[in-house]
């Protein structure tokens, strides 16, 4: 549900017909929020989350507690794409007319190390559900060309330096958490999450320095090296999103919120994407 707010940007920045990007990096619901932007669908995705995401059936703590997801994926995937699907064939045009390159964040099982995925028009629907499959809160096991993979944020939940090793300079960093927010690893959540998965060291590894990674992509942001220009748009932290938000009120705020960012990003903005 923090994603909503990135949501409201990219809304702003698809009205305006703002989209000086080359290369899009997206991991969970962000991969959610730009492939939506991608195709055109400007309030997708804000229309999911109030017609799927609060209903019952897609996060139910009760089920959860009976062994079943918190978190239904399946079910919203078959609604989403039965009802409000994405227009693959929107995102295929923009991508090779326009020569732009979308990548998703997964995380590998077997390694710990982050995947990052090119879809097509096949398998992008899958990617996106791969990279949003937060473990443990969704119980299945997923896996990309026989490679057992999950949640993207496990390996890479910023990206940024990975659009540096592929030439960004002039980068934009939609974040789902407050600037000045400081990831800190609950010692009983690893205990749960390494028991859950101790099948997958590697993976229990990756989930282990999960803070350290996320503090580090925050620092690169605020102080990137010479040559590199980092925007961020990041939610006040007076918004109080939680992953799991149900009060339809909240998330509208945050929404409107992310649109209000976004035109104002938009409006100091200079063309070509060089960011003031």
């Amino acid at each position: 549900m923090r994603g909503i707010f990135a949501a409201g940007i990219l809304h702003a920045f698809g009205n305006k017909g703002f989209d000086p990007f080359d290369l899009y990096i997206g991991v969970s619901a962000g991969a959610c929020h730009l492939a939506s932007h991608l195709a055109g669908q400007n309030s997708r995705n804000f229309d999911i989350t109030l017609r799927y995401s609060l209903s019952r059936q897609f996060i139910n703590p009760w089920r959860f507690l009976k062994g079943g997801h918190l978190m239904d994926l399946d079910w919203m995937w078959e609604q989403t794409i039965k009802n409000y699907r994405l227009d693959l064939k929107q995102i295929k045009e923009k991508l090779q007319t326009q020569k732009k390159d979308y990548l998703i964040v997964a995380t590998s099982m077997e390694t710990g190390g982050p995947l990052y995925l090119h879809p097509d028009i096949n398998t992008l629907e899958h990617y996106l559900k791969v990279s949003s499959s937060l473990p443990i809160l969704y119980r299945k096991e997923m896996d990309v060309k026989g490679e057992k993979a999950t949640d993207g944020g496990i390996s890479d939940s910023i990206p940024v330096r990975e659009a540096l090793r592929r030439g960004a300079t002039d980068i934009t960093v939609i974040r789902s958490r407050s600037a000045g927010y400081v990831k800190k690893e609950s010692p009983i959540v690893l205990a749960v999450f390494s028991w859950y998965f101790r099948k997958y060291p590697r993976l229990i590894e990756a989930f282990r320095q999960r803070a350290d990674r996320y503090n580090a992509a925050v620092a690169f942001i605020n102080n990137p090296p010479s040559g590199v220009c980092i925007a961020q748009l990041a939610p006040p932290a007076a918004l109080e999103i939680g992953r799991t938000t149900k009060n339809e009120a909240t998330l509208r705020k945050a929404y409107k919120a992310g649109i209000d960012y976004g035109n104002r990003f938009i409006e100091h903005s200079v063309p070509f994407g060089h960011n003031k």
